[in-house]
């Protein structure tokens, strides 16, 4: 039994990388090619999100899009879960899996080395970490603009360095490329089922 008092997942893949470089998409992808029986689409920043809008009167649904409301507060939901984390560690990743049932997990907003650390702990073998990469210019073309104290912060500088990724995706608007990456990915994730 795992951390959650359930079965443990057969593979849990940690998805990391820059803003805009679509984690969310490539996360969507894996789920839709394994199908939503077998995996399961995780967010640490759900239940962040979730516990900053409480404690400070947001709405949660609106933090959870890529809004301009969520751009407002990022910097301070920034600073905010650093202290939650700097207090609990796993703060953010037992409140992520909590409920989990299907065999494959993808967590699809792995920043830190304090989350791939607290995977690591939990589940072991069953971690494949995954950078998910984009040029600057396919960034831009998705709406990213540099921002100092965000693009620059742990929050998006946290695994730069420190992880030897088990798979880089790229991800650059070629859907021939970005399928055939995701084919090599999947055989490894359905050999583990």
């Amino acid at each position: 039994m795992g951390v959650t008092g359930m079965a443990e997942p057969r593979a849990v893949l940690l998805l990391s990388g820059k803003r805009k470089s679509g984690k969310d998409f490539v996360a969507a992808e894996i789920q839709n090619r394994l199908g939503p029986d077998v995996c399961t689409v995780l967010r640490l920043s759900g239940p962040l999100k979730e516990q900053y809008a409480k404690e400070h009167g947001l709405d949660f649904q609106r933090l959870l899009d890529a809004s301009a409301y969520k751009e407002q507060f990022r910097q301070d939901m920034i600073r905010w879960g650093e202290e939650k984390r700097r207090a609990d560690p796993g703060f953010f990743c037992r409140a992520a899996v909590q409920g989990a049932a299907q065999p494959v997990w993808v967590v699809s907003d792995t920043r830190r080395l304090s989350d791939v650390e607290w995977f690591r702990d939990a589940y072991g073998a069953m971690v494949l970490t995954v950078r998910v990469t984009a040029s600057e210019e396919t960034r831009r073309k998705r709406s990213w603009v540099f921002v100092a104290g965000v693009d620059d912060a742990e929050s998006e500088c946290g695994l730069d360095q420190g992880v030897s990724f088990n798979w880089v995706i790229t991800n650059d608007g070629d859907g021939a490329a970005l399928a055939s990456q995701l084919e090599d990915l999947l055989q490894d994730v359905r050999s583990r089922l």
